[in-house]
């Protein structure tokens, strides 16, 4: 018995030492360059906002539609399957909503991101192409060049983590604010 207890003693000391604190750290040395925290964003009300959000004025970017009503408590997918005619029919009356609004694409020229939800539902980013179809509607609503809004899309766009992890993405409320604070 004495065989089996000391060696298992050593081990979960020495597990102890590396999990507890050698790869905490570690983990956490590596989160310190992700840039900005990026899912991160101080809000007005001096809250941190982490989860996506429903904007529906024209004059702001659409958020990529949730499956939860933005509701991070009850965060999940709508585990509706591509062929399920319900959730075809909500994908459609969203392709529909958009075109209303933004009547000079062709339902062709609607990214995905912006007509399905993601898998958590409270998804804060769209793509860069999400965000530039919608620059004319918001140009011609707030009365503002469509180059200007152009390069704050630029400016709020978060490129890949060391260049190879993940895509472009642009977090929703940011542009917004970036949008208000024009003024």
């Amino acid at each position: 018995m004495r065989n089996n207890l000391i060696p298992a003693i050593r081990l979960t000391i020495v597990c102890s030492v590396f999990f507890c604190g050698i790869y905490t750290l570690a983990v956490f040395g590596i989160s310190k360059l992700a840039p900005e925290n990026s899912s991160f964003t101080k809000s007005k009300s001096g809250f941190y906002e982490t989860v996506g959000q429903s904007f529906t004025s024209d004059k702001y970017f659409n958020s990529r539609p949730s499956a939860v009503g933005y509701n991070a408590a009850g965060s999940g997918g709508s585990n509706k399957g591509p062929s399920n005619p319900d959730y075809l029919a909500e994908v459609q009356a969203r392709i529909d909503t958009f075109l209303v609004h933004n009547p000079d694409l062709k339902k062709n020229e609607i990214p995905s991101d912006l007509v399905t939800a993601s898998g958590s539902g409270i998804d804060p980013n769209i793509s860069v192409q999400a965000a530039k179809v919608q620059v004319k509607r918001i140009a011609k609503v707030r009365n503002i060049s469509e180059t200007t809004i152009n390069q704050i899309i630029e400016q709020q766009t978060e490129k890949p983590l060391l260049g190879l992890f993940g895509t472009e993405k642009i977090n929703v409320l940011k542009l917004n604010l970036a949008l208000d604070n024009l003024k």
